[in-house]
């Protein structure tokens, strides 16, 4: 069985180097098929993932919200009642709450901030240990708030990175340095990693500064929080977080929990589900028109396969007399079919992963701020092997169809 199917190679080989133009323009058609399916999906899958890391550079399933105007009239309150929201509003709906993971207060001011000879106006926000998780603040050097520092109302300030360059000189080591934040010194504990954010409420991360909440209170006299940041454990259970937040607060500050207007609420939740299903169908578009090129290219290796089944009857009515059963004479033809595709498959998928390595590498760093790295994973990989499967199979299948049902009589009339 071996010594048969090795003949049927040579004599691919040997119909393939009698149509040689024809042969090659195929193969390129499968190749540039391939490579369309191939760099499409990978370039459509390095943007989705920039994207994805760009918003949550501002937060991860995070919902962001604040005290606003009623507009509904509620237990004997007339509506345009403005809603406050103090600290201790945390403590009640994390009691309340069993979805919630995480809350944090946030009050932020903008203060002078002075090192050495240099001063720069500065966002300052106050929160809670944790925040740096749910916001996506890695320290790159030192660490960010713990508790004790909310505890003992510690003077310590952690420092996005471009602002440690604009204060401290680029680079430099600033944890352990003193600086001073209106007047009052404070130790700088950890500088903030690098990151993608394409969205802000306050300011770029990178160039703000957090202090504990608790001696943020204690500075400047706080009194009412500008807004709660918070994440429910699980995202699916984050529609029902925010209903309960507009109950519980409700309940406590007497507002009508149907008023959605009481309080002001962004959920960043509901941009991760429109980026998906946008890049979802981003990608099948991408797929669609790939997989049209390579279509294109099946219609050569069946154009081709058509002239080999021709020059070749008077051999195959001498097959079939033989005792060649049709079977055999199909598997024989769809083998030849399947040989062209993976030779013109291989050689797009060498080129196509000699393009995504250029564009990964750091020469093209610059490009990669704006559309990200492409990359071939397994599902590319899977959808390109899918689509080729597929376009070789329709394009040999009628040549081979055709081959097999030859009668010995049919094939030596021509």
């Amino acid at each position: 069985m071996i010594l048969y199917y090795l003949k049927l190679v040579g004599q691919f080989w040997q119909d393939m180097k009698r149509q040689k133009l024809r042969t090659f323009l195929t193969v390129f058609g499968i190749t540039w098929g391939t490579v369309a399916v191939v760099l499409l999906l990978s370039f459509g899958v390095g943007l989705q993932e920039h994207a994805m890391k760009s918003m949550h550079g501002l937060g991860t399933n995070i919902v962001i919200f604040g005290g606003r105007n009623t507009t509904k009239s509620y237990a004997g309150f007339n509506k345009g009642r403005w809603v406050g929201l103090r600290e201790e509003t945390a403590e009640l709906l994390r009691r309340n709450i069993p979805e919630m993971e995480f809350i944090s207060p946030e009050v932020n001011r903008e203060v002078k901030m002075i090192y050495a000879k240099e001063t720069r106006m500065v966002n300052c926000t106050g929160v809670y240990p944790g925040y740096e998780i749910v916001r996506n603040l890695e320290p790159d050097n030192g660490r960010f708030i713990d508790e004790l520092d909310l505890q003992q109302k510690r003077r310590v300030v952690f420092l996005g990175n471009t602002l440690r360059d604009n204060l401290l000189g680029a680079g430099s080591e600033a944890v352990g340095k003193i600086v001073t934040l209106n007047g009052a010194p404070f130790l700088v504990v950890g500088v903030m990693k690098d990151k993608t954010q394409n969205s802000a409420y306050m300011g770029r991360d990178r160039e703000a500064a957090f202090i504990p909440y608790s001696t943020c209170r204690e500075l400047f006299g706080v009194r009412w929080v500008n807004r709660f940041i918070c994440r429910a454990a699980d995202p699916v259970n984050t529609p029902g977080m925010i209903d309960r937040i507009y109950q519980v607060l409700g309940r406590k500050l007497k507002f009508d929990p149907t008023d959605k207007d009481a309080l002001w609420m962004w959920d960043t939740t509901e941009g991760e589900r429109f980026m998906y299903y946008f890049f979802l169908g981003f990608q099948i578009f991408l797929a669609l028109g790939g997989a049209l090129t390579l279509l294109v290219g099946g219609i050569g290796v069946a154009n081709i396969m058509y002239v080999v089944v021709r020059e070749r009857r008077r051999e195959l009515g001498i097959k079939a007399a033989l005792g060649a059963t049709p079977t055999m004479i199909l598997v024989q033809f769809l083998m030849e079919t399947f040989f062209i595709i993976a030779l013109g498959g291989a050689t797009g998928f060498l080129f196509s992963y000699g393009v995504v390595e250029l564009f990964s590498s750091p020469l093209l760093v610059g490009v990669q701020k704006y559309i990200g790295s492409p990359v071939i994973n397994p599902l590319v990989a899977g959808s390109a092997l899918g689509v080729l499967g597929l376009v070789g199979l329709a394009a040999g299948w009628a040549p081979a169809k055709r081959a097999a049902d030859l009668s010995p009589v049919q094939a030596m009339e021509f």
